[in-house]
Formats: C-alpha cells, sequence, structure tokens
C-alpha cells in the first residue's frame, strides 16, 4: 500500500491541522493488562515534562500500524505511532513521510549507548527516524522449576544434546517437554532460536541477511533445520492454533517444561504472583556465549512543518528515553531498556541477564524482521508453518523450501 503513495500525498501532510500546544497524540496497539499500564509510564513522563497526552489505542499491531498509515495519507496524521524495531517503517521514510529526530539523537548520544543492531534499524542514509523503547529478546527459555525437579533435571541445558535430554526427562516424568502456540509467528520464533543457537552468528546473519545458495545448502544450515524438524514430537497435540500467553500458562501451571518465548512471556508470570528463580527459571539461549537477538518497539513521527507538533514530538523522544522512565517502563513491559547505560538492579534477575548480554557487542544479532523486506520476511513466517505442520517432512525437503522462500 504505501509504494502506492505519491510524494504529493506525503508532503501534502504539512497541511493538517494544528493542534494544542505540546499535545502528542500517540497511536499503539498496547492494549492488554501488562502493556496497558505500561504505556501509561510513557503517558505519565511526557505529562510530567509539562506535555499533554492524548491516547490513541487500536487492537492488533498490524491494525493499528494500517491506522496510522491511513492517518498519514488522510492529511491528519497522529504526533507518533509505533511500529516494531524492523524495517515496517522505512518505505515510510522513502516517501518521506516521517520527520527525523537528528537533534535528540546526537543530544543523547544515541551511537554511544544504543546496540548496533537497534542503531541500524532506526538510522537511515544518516538520519534518525525512529525512537526504540526497549529490547525485546524473543527466543527466552522459560522453565518450570517444578517440573524440572519432578522430572530429576538438576541444572539448565547448556547444549543442544543436553536440551534433548532434558526434553526426554520431561516426558518420562508425564508432562509436555515443550510448550509452543502453534501459530504462524510463534513457529518462526521458534526457528529464529534454534537458528542462532545451533547456528552460530555468521550462519544466522548470512541465512537471513545475505540469503543466497552457498548458505542455504550448507550443512550448517541443514542441521539447523533438522534439529528444528527434531523438536516437534516434544510438542502436545494442543499446540495448533493456541495463544502465546495460554500456552505460558501450562509452563505457570506446572503442566510443561519449557516454553520458548519471549522476554513479554515474564509479564504473565508476574500476574500469576510466580517469582523468578524461586517457581520459575529463565536463560536466553545454550551456554554462556549464546546470541541475544535484539528486537523491539519504537515510535515513529509522521511529516509536519508545524512546530508545536515538532516540539511536542521531541519531547516525547526526551521522556521515553529518560532512564527513570526506562527502568519503570520495561520493568511492566517485561522487555529491558534500549540504553546500555542505564542501572537495571532495581529490575528482575532475567532483566538483569539481558541487560548484561546486551553490553557484549559480539553476542548481538538484529531480529529476522531487520535484515529483510517485510514480504520475504513473511515469505520466511509461511515455509516455517509449511515446514513445521506438514505430516511427513524430511531435512530435505524442508531445506529446500526454506531456499525457496528466502530466495523470492
Amino acid at each position: 500500500m504505501i509504494k502506492k503513495l505519491t510524494l504529493a500525498a506525503a508532503i501534502a501532510l504539512v497541511t493538517s491541522p494544528v493542534i494544542a500546544k505540546e499535545e502528542a497524540e500517540v497511536m499503539h496497539w498496547w492494549t492488554s493488562g501488562g502493556e496497558s499500564a505500561a504505556i501509561q509510564v510513557l503517558a505519565e513522563s511526557y505529562e510530567a515534562d509539562g506535555g499533554k497526552w492524548k491516547d490513541s489505542a487500536v487492537a492488533g499491531g498490524s491494525n493499528a500500524r494500517s491506522a496510522a498509515i491511513n492517518r498519514m495519507i488522510g492529511g491528519s496524521p497522529t504526533t507518533a505511532a509505533l511500529f516494531n524495531t524492523s524495517q515496517q517503517y522505512h518505505e515510510m521514510i522513502a516517501e518521506d513521510m516521517l520527520n527525523n529526530i537528528d537533534a535528540v539523537a546526537k543530544a543523547n548520544n544515541w551511537e554511544e549507548i544504543l546496540p548496533a543492531p537497534t542503531l541500524n534499524a532506526i538510522k537511515v542514509d544518516g538520519h534518525f527516524y525512529a525512537a526504540p523503547v526497549n529490547i525485546h529478546m524473543p527466543g527466552w527459555f522459560w522453565y518450570s522449576k517444578e517440573v524440572f525437579e519432578k522430572a530429576g533435571v538438576d541444572k539448565e541445558p547448556q547444549t543442544t544434546e543436553e536440551l534433548f535430554a532434558t526434553l526426554d526427562k520431561v516426558k518420562a516424568a508425564g508432562y509436555t517437554p515443550l510448550a509452543l502456540g502453534g501459530q504462524n509467528w510463534q513457529e518462526n520464533l521458534l526457528f529464529a532460536t534454534v537458528l542462532s543457537n545451533v547456528g552460530g552468528k555468521q550462519l544466522y546473519l548470512d541465512a537471513l541477511g545475505k540469503r543466497d545458495t552457498e548458505t542455504l545448502n550448507s550443512a550448517e544450515f541443514r542441521e539447523v533445520v533438522d534439529t528444528f524438524l527434531k523438536l516437534k514430537p516434544y510438542v502436545d497435540a494442543g499446540s495448533p492454533g493456541r495463544n502465546w500467553n495460554d500456552t505460558t500458562s501450562l509452563v505457570i501451571n506446572d503442566k510443561a517444561g519449557i516454553q520458548i518465548m519471549g522476554d513479554w512471556a515474564k509479564g504473565e508470570f508476574t500476574q500469576a504472583n510466580k517469582v523468578p528463580g524461586q517457581d520459575y527459571g529463565c536463560f536466553p539461549g545454550l551456554g554462556d556465549d549464546s546470541l541475544y537477538i535484539v528486537g523491539g518497539d519504537v515510535f515513529v513521527f509522521p511529516k509536519t512543518d508545524d512546530s508545536q507538533q515538532i516540539a511536542a514530538q521531541q519531547k516525547l523522544v526526551e521522556s521515553m528515553l529518560s532512564p527513570e522512565t526506562q527502568v519503570k517502563f520495561n520493568n511492566l513491559k517485561g522487555s529491558i531498556p534500549v540504553r546500555t547505560d542505564i542501572d537495571v538492579s532495581s529490575m528482575d534477575i532475567c532483566a538483569q541477564k539481558g541487560a548484561e548480554i546486551l553490553k557484549v557487542a559480539e553476542r548481538q544479532v538484529p531480529d529476522g524482521s531487520m535484515l529483510m523486506e517485510e514480504y520475504l520476511y513473511g515469505s520466511l513466517k509461511d515455509a516455517v508453518t509449511e515446514v513445521w505442520n506438514a505430516q511427513d517432512m524430511s531435512t530435505d525437503r524442508a531445506v529446500t523450501i526454506f531456499a525457496q522462500a528466502l530466495r523470492d
């Protein structure tokens, strides 16, 4: 839809009505309990800095993004709009639909305090076009302490071999070994986690970034695909179509051993009054040098030459990334601060683990959505779902499916 926009449509945005001084209308999709509490922190921070927050919530990420784009095209853009840290908004940049926030980024030394994958996603052609508010790592391992104990598992698995041994013990003890919600994006998340843990950094970057024939037909990529397929027997029959939070409940209620899910799952444990390190465990990957997939959320700022709205946009960025707001917001969101210079000692042990790893550049890799255009990322997710849900899928056939999807 964006590609059909004309430059004239983008320029027309400057004619939007004048809004009250430093009133910021913010469009987002954070409507669940924990998310709603988190966005309220951003609103309170902005108003404490003298602004006026106008909340525009739209349920569902794709719905909210479409609504924000439609507002821009129609000439009445919001002050800011929520997107994922990805290439979702890069076409909008190309169409001159967004204001840059260079002044705030440079004044706050973003080049020094933000992780490289995030910087690469928000800085385009030398300008900053999005304000990142968090880091979400989609490949965390969450496990029930009680299930591990009853299954005779006395330590977190450090290798692929130890992971399968753990799953076997949990299965033998009568529990669901691997809790997975059988939805397109959840299956893709599982594949990305296997790719990062089994394939390593170079293969991960080459497979999702270069997407060349040599990489996709390599023995290393084949091992990743083979490992992914071997996980299927450990998933319960109720997996297809199950929501991620209902899947997390299986671990919370000690019915399943492990769930691989983003750090937003932590909010479900918190709402159930479960304590990390006591009731459940968390680890970001297999081994002390496992990769940390960097994802997250950003706000973009629709094009306008209205000085009051530009001031509101800059004030929003300043307040969202202040150290105090970052800690309070991310505590509720389940993520970690996007700034690497913040004291996170008041956060839970899972967040502290993530924040410590984020300081090690060698362990960072961007989420797959940052490495390819959105249509191609959709093809990858479709391929993952096809491979995972086939009744009889060989490794050879699966490799071919992935290679075709990633080269289209």
